[in-house]
């Protein structure tokens, strides 16, 4: 079976989840991964399953509310963000939670993730993929806010998410991480970097990344790539509407579909 290709609703920010499923619908992209984040309608199982019916594109996954603008969505406690984003994957019939590494002043979170992770997953029978991050870069230094590290294979855990913006941000060799995943490679986010110190999500083959090769690598593995890029610069909408597509022919293409 042919690896699904998804598109993130975080891909159309400024645009709420809504203009993803029709995005997604009209341009041929399999289904979504919904972002949970300031959008009233990403919290919103039942109206994200209205969509979904809506426009004919299924919830591929639930990407947890776990930036620092959404510690309070849902819950002040990760514990319970990560908890709801299982509940609302189980109601949309997502296979994947993407959760990101917990922040280094997340202590009793931290300590006991990979525990609540598991149990989660065994209850569920959802793929809880933990995502590769990036460091802060200030003064010339590098400072991880992420605990233990930016480095998901660091502690190891059942499934993962591969970013390639993130691995262009970190300077991390993104060839070599997707080795250390292996068979737990879960979801990948498809997108490109520089290497500058922020996080750019560009159209993938617009930066330095191995995109053709990663695709290339999980052409037939057991999981979902996502294209998650920037578009909030793009100038009208039907900017942003060629940059999705492009990303999308990128995907198919390196995935031999």
């Amino acid at each position: 079976m042919a690896v699904r290709v998804g598109l993130s609703t975080a891909s159309v920010w400024p645009r709420s989840a809504s203009s993803a499923f029709e995005s997604a619908a009209t341009l041929g992209y399999d289904g979504v991964e919904v972002m949970v984040w300031a959008d009233p309608l990403s919290q919103d199982p039942a109206g994200l399953r209205r969509r979904s019916t809506q426009f004919g594109v299924p919830v591929m996954a639930v990407h947890a509310p776990c930036l620092l603008i959404t510690q309070r969505v849902w819950s002040p406690l990760p514990e319970e963000r990560l908890r709801r984003s299982v509940a609302a994957a189980e109601e949309l019939g997502a296979p994947t939670v993407v959760i990101h590494p917990p922040f280094r002043w997340q202590r009793r979170y931290a300590e006991g993730f990979a525990d609540l992770v598991a149990e989660l997953e065994d209850r569920s029978g959802i793929a809880i993929a933990v995502e590769n991050m990036f460091p802060v870069r200030r003064f010339g230094r590098e400072v991880s806010a992420f605990a233990p590290s930016i480095d998901p294979t660091d502690v190891g855990y059942r499934n993962y998410t591969l970013d390639l913006s993130h691995t262009a941000t970190a300077g991390t060799d993104a060839v070599a991480l997707r080795r250390r995943m292996g068979g737990a490679l879960r979801h990948v986010h498809l997108a490109d970097g520089t290497g500058l110190p922020t996080d750019e999500h560009l159209v993938p083959g617009r930066g330095n990344q191995p995109c053709a090769e990663v695709c290339e690598s999980v052409a037939d593995f057991d999981g979902q790539v996502i294209v998650e890029i920037n578009t909030r610069r793009a100038h009208t909408p039907a900017d942003r509407t060629k940059d999705l597509a492009e990303s999308l022919l990128f995907a198919r293409l390196h995935l031999g579909q």
